[in-house]
């Protein structure tokens, strides 16, 4: 395993991400979407990812996003990657890329082996693939909500992109997911915060460090 690549999701204030970015992410998330607790306005994200940009790579976090709130995105925000996390298709991804000339990763929840086998229709089509926990039948939220999935599912998973494992993650757990499934990328957001929607400066250093660590273990 290489250096594992690490985004850190849901970020909202500069401090937060500057321990991010400090520690160590090569990615970091901004989520556009009202139901969430971790949402940010436009004028918001834009700061923030001037704060980032050119120390790592900027993913816009959508649900479902309608074309006016994308271009609104594009403009004020340039994000490096639309993180499509709704009920988005091939075709809908394949859209937003070649509008947008941005990279597009896709989120998939998972709870089953045939969840992980709908990502072949994505594989052709998009840059990298986001496999989440799929979300408690009464959450309002398709991912953040800090559960995990069988990781074994991930194993051996060749889909010729890159892919990125979510939910479930803390510092307590990064490790053990990295070493079950075999990816080398993860995302995280409720698993460094203290409370919902408010990231923990400290936690998001432990998290980084112990993804680096267990990526230095099997190296």
């Amino acid at each position: 395993m290489t250096r594992p690549l690490i985004k850190i999701c849901g970020l909202s204030t500069p401090q937060t991400l500057d321990a991010a970015l400090d520690a160590g992410a090569a990615m970091i998330g901004l989520v556009f979407f009202a139901k969430s607790p971790r949402n940010v306005p436009l004028d918001q994200a834009a700061r923030l990812a001037d704060r980032a940009r050119g120390k790592a790579e900027i993913a816009a976090l959508t649900v479902d996003a309608d074309d006016g709130l994308i271009a609104d995105i594009m403009r004020e925000v340039r994000p490096d990657w639309l993180q499509l996390h709704g009920s988005e298709t091939p075709e809908r991804c394949a859209e937003l890329k070649a509008r947008h000339g941005v990279k597009v990763m896709k989120a998939l929840g998972v709870s089953q082996a045939t969840d992980v086998e709908k990502a072949a229709g994505y594989a052709g089509v998009v840059d990298k693939l986001l496999f989440d926990a799929k979300p408690p039948k009464d959450a309002v939220l398709p991912g953040g909500n800090g559960v995990a999935f069988d990781w074994t599912l991930l194993r051996g998973l060749d889909l010729g992109v890159p892919v990125m494992l979510s939910g479930g993650l803390n510092p307590q757990t990064v490790a053990e997911a990295l070493r079950i499934s075999g990816v080398n990328e993860v995302d995280v957001s409720s698993g460094v915060e203290r409370e919902r929607g408010v990231k923990d400066e400290t936690l998001i250093r432990a998290f980084i460090a112990e993804a680096e660590r267990a990526g230095e273990e099997t190296r």
